[in-house]
């Protein structure tokens, strides 16, 4: 009797030094893969400023380059004018404002949500307000800088509040930018596929004399760091949580 009382002691004590030696290497583990999972947050932010800086001296670039060649682009599309094109280029412009993106982001988000697609239905609503900030910003600047269209004259400008006279920047090409911009963060295929459409909207203001080539290319510029601001917001940090919680469920299985 005795001598079984001193196995199952000495069973027993075994055990429970089995189970904190696996205890220990379980939380050996979980430290390692937290410290690997915050080196690869570190790097990752690292190269999202890195990225961010080589946009910004790109966009600098595009900015000076487009006021450099303002009026020689002007000159060559004012002596390449027809007739057909020009009714062409009204129709995209008239299909191509603000209002028309809003009620298509409204549809194709009711649309979503009615099928019950949360994903696309978070993408098209921040498509939405990438829009409405990128309007709004841009018409913040054409108030304050009250530069004329090119087809109106400075001193014909009665009011400088009215947006039918002010050109800096395109409102058009703005709102589009944001607008696709969003959906080329999000699905970079189908976004890109439908990027021909701001760059379309872009030529015919320029084509009909309503903004010059820097207008557009500081509203292209305008409309895609608010689709970047908006998409690392609403749509990236919702990726961050799904796979952190993804992780985590991996190893607790593990």
């Amino acid at each position: 009797m005795l001598s079984c009382s001193c196995f199952h002691r000495l069973g027993a004590g075994a055990g429970v030094k089995q189970d904190r030696t696996l205890n220990y290497a379980a939380g050996f583990l979980d430290s390692a893969r937290n410290d690997s999972y915050e080196m690869g947050n570190l790097f990752m932010r690292r190269a999202a400023v890195f990225y961010w800086l080589i946009g910004i001296v790109i966009a600098a670039i595009a900015i000076a380059a487009a006021f450099h060649f303002d009026d020689t682009v002007r000159n060559f599309i004012a002596q390449h004018q027809s007739r057909a094109m020009r009714n062409f280029m009204r129709d995209v412009s008239l299909f191509g404002d603000w209002p028309e993106h809003f009620a298509l982001g409204l549809i194709l988000a009711g649309v979503a949500w009615w099928c019950g697609n949360k994903k696309w239905t978070r993408i098209f609503l921040s498509m939405l307000m990438a829009l409405a900030i990128a309007g709004v910003i841009g018409r913040g600047i054409q108030i304050a800088t009250g530069r004329a269209r090119p087809s109106v004259r400075t001193e014909e400008v009665e009011n400088r509040f009215s947006a039918k006279y002010n050109a800096f920047p395109s409102g058009h090409v703005a709102a589009s930018t944001a607008f696709f911009g969003v959906l080329v963060f999000a699905r970079r295929r189908i976004g890109l596929a439908c990027l021909p459409i701001p760059f379309l909207i872009g030529f015919s203001r320029m084509y009909l004399g309503a903004h010059y080539l820097s207008d557009v290319v500081c509203a292209a510029v305008l409309g895609i760091a608010c689709a970047a601001v908006v998409s690392r917001v609403l749509l990236l940090e919702e990726h961050r949580t799904s796979n952190i919680e993804h992780r985590t469920s991996i190893w607790r299985r593990g």
